[in-house]
């Protein structure tokens, strides 16, 4: 019987490909757990009650923290509906989009056997933190209930 190895031998030697595979553990990893999250979402409806615990800062003060609606936009996200996934929490699915795009680069850049790196300074942490921020202040305004989830 003939070796399917024997095929590819002279394009990747094999302790390349070894070193391949061991450098996409990691990313590997990483996307089995996100897509186990995002599978129990998709399962267990966060629109109904008694499945998910309350926000504590919304359970304790009235008040929808960035986060808030984060778990039925991902359901949403996850079931194609687009709108009410941007209406649960638009900067979350700005993050599904992010972890795609960032995730797909990090794997292209193991297999090419480089790091991966962000060249994020102060100034974009502190833009996204003040964005979060203003999100947040936003939707908790009289005028910003098209914003609650």
């Amino acid at each position: 019987m003939r070796d399917v190895n024997a095929d590819t031998e002279h394009l990747v030697p094999r302790q390349d490909r070894a070193a391949v595979l061991a450098r996409l553990a990691v990313p590997a990893g990483l996307l089995a757990a996100v897509a186990g999250a995002f599978a129990y979402v998709a399962t267990v409806d966060p629109n109904e009650p008694g499945h998910y615990p309350v926000c504590p800062l919304y359970g304790y003060t009235g008040l929808y923290c960035p986060g808030c609606g984060g778990l039925r936009s991902a359901h949403a996200f996850i079931h194609g509906d687009l709108t009410a996934a941007l209406q649960a929490n638009a900067p979350a699915v700005a993050a599904y989009l992010a972890f795609a795009v960032l995730w797909t680069v990090w794997v292209i850049r193991a297999v090419r056997g480089r790091p991966m790196r962000l060249p994020l300074g102060p100034v974009h942490l502190w833009s996204l933190g003040a964005a979060l921020l203003v999100f947040t202040v936003v939707r908790n305004l009289p005028f910003g209930g098209w914003l609650h989830p």
